[in-house]
């Protein structure tokens, strides 16, 4: 077990996020970007292939051994799952139809929560706009650690089972800091998860439902995919509230790595990111960066100077306009 580590409370900041102020520079001084602000249609048709994916594979480890079942589930199950909470991260953003066609966005994140097994994607996007609007909000943003996260995860022992347990504390965590009177539409994605639940169940048995609920569990976790969580916000260098990751697993989570670059453009898609780094360079290129989520998780739990308190906060000023 490691020492205690140093930090006892969040780093308190008393200035506004930065990203709005870099988006005006860089708009003003690049004015193409704009025409990046448009749907990525090629998101729907990789959604429904994946979704098509997983049913196979609900399909193909009804009659496996168990240990071959959780084998899957972590390997390949696993990497779908994650995968698409980052396609539904995409679709809260309205990327896949556009903006004008918002509702058309908030029905396929539906479709696509389904291989998941837990509903997800509609609460995920009212909490998701907080946390852009209100970057590091006290009391706003849920992506912000509970001072008991903070207070208590701070071994090296427990940090790594805060790793492991991370689908838990993002699934309570709105409901301690920031809870919101339940929607219509949540209501519809929980009723059409549960009957998606229970086909399955019908279908194929009590296999592919674990293969789905532990692939999303497992993914979510201790998972080398998992390490965004951390690398996104996590402040391994003082002053410095998000960071961006330029690595190979890019490619299997819509490019989430582009951290600063998503922060900053929140209406580009994914797919486009890329290109943005690549028009304002010289933004980007010399902002802290990460090039490997497993060393981030690896040095979060061995680090003794890094814990959940590791993340800048503030008192939010002016009126406050929540989804």
């Amino acid at each position: 077990m490691g020492n205690t580590v140093a930090r006892e409370d969040f780093e308190w900041v008393y200035t506004d996020q930065p990203h709005a102020d870099r988006r005006k520079e860089i708009l003003a001084k690049y004015p193409e970007i704009k025409a990046l602000m448009k749907p990525d249609y090629n998101l729907i048709w990789v959604v429904v292939l994946m979704v098509l994916a997983q049913l196979t594979a609900f399909y193909l480890v009804k009659d496996l051994d168990w240990k071959w079942v959780v084998f899957g589930a972590y390997i390949f199950g696993s990497c779908i799952s994650h995968s698409m909470t980052l396609a539904i991260h995409e679709i809260s953003h309205n990327s896949a139809f556009g903006n004008g066609k918002a509702m058309w966005n908030r029905w396929f994140g539906i479709f696509a929560n389904l291989p998941l097994g837990l509903p997800y994607s509609i609460s995920f996007k009212r909490y998701h706009m907080d946390h852009h609007r209100y970057l590091g909000g006290d009391g706003i943003d849920v992506d912000i650690p509970t001072n008991f996260e903070g207070w208590f995860f701070c071994t090296r022992i427990r940090k790594f089972i805060w790793i492991v347990l991370q689908p838990f504390f993002y699934a309570i965590r709105p409901l301690c800091i920031n809870p919101k009177p339940i929607t219509r539409l949540e209501i519809i994605n929980l009723l059409a998860q549960l009957s998606f639940d229970v086909m399955i169940y019908y279908l194929w048995g009590v296999k592919s439902i674990f293969y789905m609920l532990a692939g999303s569990v497992l993914g979510l976790g201790l998972h080398p995919i998992s390490g965004h969580f951390i690398a996104e916000h996590y402040m391994f260098l003082k002053g410095h509230e998000t960071y961006s990751y330029y690595g190979p697993l890019n490619l299997l989570t819509f490019n989430v790595g582009y951290h600063n670059e998503h922060h900053d453009f929140p209406n580009i898609p994914g797919k486009s990111l890329p290109l943005v780094k690549k028009i304002a360079a010289e933004y980007y290129d010399n902002l802290p960066q990460y090039n490997s989520w497993i060393k981030v998780l690896y040095d979060f739990v061995m680090d003794d100077t890094i814990s959940p308190y590791s993340r800048m906060k503030r008192q939010l000023r002016g009126e406050v306009k929540q989804d």
